[in-house]
């Protein structure tokens, strides 16, 4: 890519996309093109082609996609496989009526068998059955990566794949329905330090700035407080403290990427890797069986945590006096979802931020947003 390359990040308010945006602008990248949900809906076929048409983009990165965590992916399954295989099949197919010189389609760890061993390269693809929970966006995932592969090999196009794993950082969703595990415990600790410190003050602001369920700082605190238990946080058993209810047993482990590194692993594929430059490692070697598959890379860390782990560390972090209460009774999910970033160091990219540094920096960010400036 030249500084002056027409670059199109789809995505670009989401936690990915404002990353890799962020990331570009801060490389001298400046011919940079972006819309909005409301400017370019990317699950209608016509659209697409109009901005295609218009805007003849070089470079393409697809971080735009439909996500959530474990509740919404269990309850909103089919918005989750159709949102996702609309926008992928839109983009990458008008990315190649129209010429672009390289694409990246950006996916997510879930994409790997529930019981995959540990940790997971990109060879262990569709070796097994998915976590039920997340199939259809995993499913949707996996349609998307099959989808750059098979034009790269039928029509030549550059087109690369990336699995990123958890990722937070600035402009994640903190939704308690919607939101992944990380921001989820943020928030929740958060809102509990506040209601054990008896800190309205505190408590209204969140609820102004990402009201729940339709219930905001002006609401009564009868009201509020209500809205908070149904999210699992509570008062505790004595007055200085809170409790905080968190899904599954607390034993299932996962990886955290910071959503800044992330973009930069992908700036720096983007720049020095090309589809050809993978193919050589994924082909069979079987004489006259030559099959080109796994051509995804990982971008993660190779370090994991425990769920009960990462909320005793916020709680650390951010010096809550709050008690956690595991509901056994909620699944927990793959129970260790660990990928393998080999292909990615052997091209010379590694992270920076580890988890502490991370949580640090994310949750100086979440108290520092405005009121009414919703993330």
């Amino acid at each position: 890519m030249q500084k002056d390359s027409k670059i199109y990040v789809a995505g670009h308010n989401g936690l990915v996309g404002s990353a890799i945006l962020d990331n570009l602008k801060s490389k001298g990248y400046h011919n940079l093109i972006t819309r909005t949900h409301r400017e370019l809906d990317l699950t209608s076929e016509s659209a697409v082609i109009n901005f295609f048409a218009k805007e003849k983009p070089e470079y393409v990165f697809l971080a735009a996609a439909k996500v959530g965590g474990i509740i919404a992916n269990n309850n909103y399954r089919a918005d989750f496989i159709y949102e996702n295989l609309m926008i992928q099949n839109h983009v990458i197919h008008q990315s190649f009526k129209y010429g672009v010189r390289k694409l990246m389609f950006l996916g997510s760890t879930c994409i790997y068998p529930k019981n995959a061993p540990q940790p997971m390269k990109e060879e262990y693809l569709l070796t097994d059955i998915l976590e039920f929970t997340n199939e259809p966006y995993a499913i949707a995932k996996i349609a998307g990566i099959k989808m750059c592969e098979s034009y790269n090999l039928q029509y030549g196009t550059n087109f690369i794949s990336v699995m990123p794993t958890n990722l937070y950082g600035p402009n994640d969703n903190f939704d308690l329905e919607r939101s992944h595990v990380l921001p989820a415990l943020i928030r929740k600790i958060h809102l509990g330090k506040a209601l054990a410190e008896k800190s309205w003050d505190n408590i209204k602001r969140d609820l102004n700035t990402r009201p729940i369920a339709g219930i905001t700082g002006e609401n009564s605190e009868e009201e509020i407080l209500k809205v908070l238990a149904e999210y699992g946080i509570s008062s505790g058993n004595i007055d200085s403290e809170a409790s905080v209810e968190i899904w599954g047993t607390g034993n299932a482990m996962r990886e955290f990427l910071w959503s800044q590194d992330m973009a930069d692993a992908c700036v720096f594929i983007m720049e020095n890797c090309d589809f050809k430059d993978i193919i050589s490692g994924s082909q069979s070697e079987e004489p006259q069986k030559i099959e080109t598959r796994n051509t995804h890379i990982n971008i993660g860390t190779g370090e994991d945590i425990t769920i009960k782990e990462l909320a005793f560390l916020i709680r650390e972090i951010i010096d809550a006096p709050v008690d956690f209460n595991f509901d056994t009774g909620k699944p927990d999910g793959t129970l260790k979802k660990l990928t393998d970033p080999s292909k990615l160091h052997h091209l010379g990219w590694h992270h920076q931020i580890n988890l502490k540094q991370g949580i640090k920096k994310i949750y100086e960010w979440y108290t520092s947003q405005p009121t009414g400036a919703i993330a």
